[in-house]
């Protein structure tokens, strides 16, 4: 593999609702450049890209495939990314690091909610995209009623490039309304230049006229020439579409057929004519390592390293593969670099271009280029590479936060000894996975973006890890607390030859505000307790706190105050007093109105007018209260607080209620009182579980 120079680069990530063809626009894009010789099928699981058994097996995408192909003296870097919501990491992941987007878009389905997601994604990181309209051969294709509902989702910068020679079964070719040619489809599956047909001419016509129009309105000097001359020559138009297309001004629609590799040739000319290189875009902002000075970051090989790892995975028999990007300077096997997030330097191994699973090793990379690198001893995703003497940080990009959890506990002992491990790389890979031990439950707590994305780690777990795991109920952590006050005494003694027991204390138990949590008062005087039991006494009151009385669940929100008692000169003990102010505590509790607590969490939850009535109803039906409703353009944002007991497969819920547009996001807010039946309830059956 030849070097680049960064101008002949292009970074292009593939973004798509799922089941528009996104994989299979790769394949022909590999295919048609020369870098594959055979045309992979997703229903034959022979595709580049999706090569990991769960996403052959389901037939989707799963984690995020880098390839690469040489065109026309280009290295044109392609990243295909899933196209379902529950790996939304794998997408959010790629790109800050690419400097344009292909959004793919089904003729037969038109802009779907994840076409609108990756849409908003592409638009939030400032990419120069193209639309590549797929599937122009499916039965139910419509190049131009989908024209007219892209423009009206996002204006009229969508500027169609070609027009379609026929839908359907009649599919036979293109227009080129720029050059005014027509393509079509040979025998062999390759465009043939021809004259338009005249039944289309009139249409193409309109067409380019509306094409030089658009790019007239990108600068003052064109529009203002277009208006006085009525045209622009074909250069002006390619040099105003391609500065267009660069800040986002025009978004070029072109359309063909990834199974089928029509249309690809076109693609590639044009990804390599229109979308940015690296020197295209704006310079990077990264900051000084212990200093407040911002630096902006220039693709220059003479410039000190950066480069940033924007994704880790874990490799059977090879350990753990970072990709990366270098924005500045050159990288070279064999270098030792400065992790300037983690503060310790890295020997950098072989530099491995990636074509799915394959690979290939270079000796060096170039400023604006991807690739990976094995075995760094503690790199982890959004990582920072840099020369130790030039220390800077990137900036690392956000990812939205885990919206379910599971419960999940290792079959084995054998495989309680590798969970730990094997959650561990997992979470190193998606940042949108999370994992935690509850100590107060007693359970392993998996958090992810769906349900589909929890099944797939799970899994993962047994496929990559060799863990089987069974998924459990999560359980909810309960408090109970008190609204009344109470005093009692707790004595404790016992006598059984020998020495004996004896510890006796008045405490007085009342209720503190929410959030308060446990307040303990000494007022002890004349030394009806000794000092030294105190500490004991305190003691024996936490510890029952821990086991409530009611189901079991912390006590909280209370305030103890001990205030009397009475000791034995050779009975009392440090275990007689922690004995008593357990006892005391039980009784006091009991007697001071004891109530269960549940944990309440603030929802946000995105979703499209129209569903609006039915979201709220759902979430009142799930005991939440309504604290807000924001306009949001097509959509509104609701604030609610719901019990957490309430919640479960919320997110699959939302997305059926809403067809797959409704997103929401959860944190912790507070405890609140069980209504008594539902309280009732709980009881019971935490009751019942001790039992059995």
């Amino acid at each position: 593999m030849k070097l680049y120079e960064v101008e002949e680069i292009r970074n292009v990530a593939l973004l798509a609702h799922g089941g528009a063809g996104k994989t299979s626009l790769a394949e022909a894009l590999l295919y048609t450049s020369g870098a594959i010789n055979r045309l992979g099928r997703v229903e034959e699981e022979t595709t580049v890209s999706d090569y990991t058994t769960d996403e052959m097996h389901r037939k989707i995408s799963i984690k995020s495939a880098l390839l690469y192909s040489q065109w026309q003296e280009h290295k044109i870097n392609l990243v295909d990314t899933p196209g379902y919501a529950d790996f939304v990491g794998e997408v959010r992941s790629v790109l800050p690091v690419v400097d344009g987007a292909i959004i793919v878009i089904d003729a037969n389905s038109g802009v779907e909610v994840g076409t609108e997601r990756v849409w908003n994604y592409a638009e939030e990181f400032h990419l120069g995209r193209l639309i590549f309209l797929n599937k122009m051969d499916g039965d139910n294709a419509k190049f131009y009623s989908v024209l007219e509902e892209m423009k009206k989702s996002w204006g009229n910068k969508i500027t169609p490039l070609q027009l379609p020679l026929g839908e359907g079964n009649g599919f036979q070719g293109v227009i080129d309304i720029l050059e005014m040619k027509a393509y079509l489809w040979g025998n062999d599956g390759k465009a043939e230049e021809k004259e338009i047909p005249e039944e289309w001419a009139e249409k193409a016509k309109k067409y380019h006229e509306e094409l030089i129009e658009t790019t007239a309105e990108t600068d003052d000097g064109l529009l203002e020439k277009y208006l006085e001359e009525g045209t622009l020559s074909e250069d002006e138009v390619r040099n105003a579409l391609s500065r267009g297309t660069h800040e986002g001004k025009i978004v070029p629609l072109l359309c063909g057929s990834a199974y089928q590799a029509k249309g690809i040739e076109n693609l590639l000319n044009t990804i390599v004519s229109l979308l940015p290189s690296p020197l295209n875009r704006p310079a990077i902002p990264g900051k000084r390592l212990n200093a407040e000075e911002e630096v902006k970051i220039e693709a220059k090989k003479d410039s000190p390293l950066s480069a940033l790892i924007f994704k880790t995975t874990f490799v059977p028999h090879l350990g753990e593969l970072s990709f990366f990007r270098v924005y500045s300077g050159t990288l070279a096997s064999g270098s030792t670099v400065y992790n300037s997030t983690r503060g310790h330097e890295e020997r950098i191994g072989q530099i491995i271009l990636l074509q799915g699973k394959e690979k290939e090793e270079i000796s060096q990379l170039q400023p604006g280029d991807l690739a990976a690198v094995a075995k760094l001893k503690g790199a982890f995703t959004g990582d920072t590479l840099c020369d130790k003497k030039n220390p800077l940080l990137l900036p690392k990009v956000s990812f939205p936060q885990p919206v379910i959890s599971l419960a999940i506990k290792p079959k084995t002992k054998k495989d309680q000894e590798k969970l730990s491990d094997a959650l561990g790389k997992i979470g190193k890979e998606d940042p949108t996975f999370e994992v935690r031990l509850d100590h107060e439950l007693g359970q392993t707590i998996i958090s992810g973006m769906g349900e589909l994305h929890l099944e797939i780690i799970i899994n993962e777990l047994k496929e990559k890890f060799g863990v089987e795991v069974e998924v459990e109920k999560s359980k909810v952590a309960y408090r109970e607390t008190i609204r009344s006050t109470a005093q009692v005494q707790g004595k404790y003694k016992r006598q059984s030859g020998g020495r004996g027991q004896y510890g006796d204390v008045w405490i007085k138990v009342e209720p503190l505000p929410h959030g308060e949590g446990f307040e303990f008062v000494n007022k002890i005087v004349g030394g009806t307790i000794p000092t030294k039991y105190i500490p004991a006494v305190e003691k024996g009151v936490r510890e029952a706190m821990q086991k409530g009385v009611l189901g079991g669940y912390p006590l909280t929100d209370i305030r103890v105050t001990l205030y009397d008692g009475s000791f034995h000169d050779v009975d009392s003990s440090d275990m007689a007093f922690h004995i008593a102010g357990s006892m005391a505590l039980k009784k006091a509790s009991l007697e001071a109105k004891p109530v269960l607590l549940e944990p309440i969490i603030e929802v946000e939850v995105t979703v499209p007018n129209e569903c609006l009535g039915d979201i709220t109803g759902d979430l009142n039906g799930r005991r939440g209260r309504i604290i807000g409703i924001e306009a949001r353009g097509k959509n509104q944002l609701i604030k609610a607080q719901v019990p957490l007991a309430e919640m479960d497969k919320y997110s699959t819920n939302l997305r059926s209620q809403t067809k797959g547009k409704g997103r929401h996001t959860r944190k912790f807010s507070h405890y609140e009182e069980v209504p008594q039946r539902i309280s009732e309830k709980i009881i019971a059956e935490m009751n019942k579980e001790k039992e059995e």
